[in-house]
């Protein structure tokens, strides 16, 4: 019996192409809505996880120009996790509202094709329980989904 080798680099360039063909199929077929609910799936993830980095990486830069990545880091432990007494929360997402144009506050810019995503975070701490709802946006910067909060009425 012979044993047939299966070269190496066609190996290699098959799982390449297959890899190629998945994220066109991911590109093409994930809808803006369901990739703008999975970016702020991810952002509250990281921040129910206390990794409040990764999670400031993942706004907008009018967002980051509110806050530095230390300033938010610092501020969201202690508000969170100090004030409140709780380690961690739950979290639900209710579906993804497509705005034609919407502005973070009266002195940014308007955005274009982003979407409202209302986010319920329950907490169980030192003071009960108690939820805080708000509404997240999503829009695409430079190709990235990002995070922004609404700043209008202040």
């Amino acid at each position: 019996m012979r044993r047939r080798n299966v070269p190496v680099k066609g190996l290699f360039m098959g799982i390449l192409l297959i890899a190629a063909v998945l994220m066109l199929v991911r590109c093409v077929f994930v809808s803006s809505d369901q990739q703008a609910v999975a970016v702020v799936n991810e952002f509250y993830q990281y921040e129910q996880q206390g990794d409040f980095a990764s999670s400031w990486a993942l706004f907008h830069s009018e967002m980051k120009k509110r806050f530095g990545k230390g300033a938010y880091i610092q501020d969201r432990a202690h508000v969170f996790m100090n004030h409140f007494g709780v380690e961690t929360f739950t979290y639900t997402l209710d579906g993804a509202e497509k705005l034609d144009k919407w502005e973070m506050s009266k002195e940014g810019p308007a955005f274009k094709n982003i979407y409202k995503i209302l986010v319920t975070q329950t907490y169980k701490g030192k003071y009960g329980n108690f939820e805080l709802k708000q509404e997240v946006f999503a829009v695409k910067e430079k190709e990235k989904w990002c995070i922004l909060w609404d700043y209008n009425g202040q």
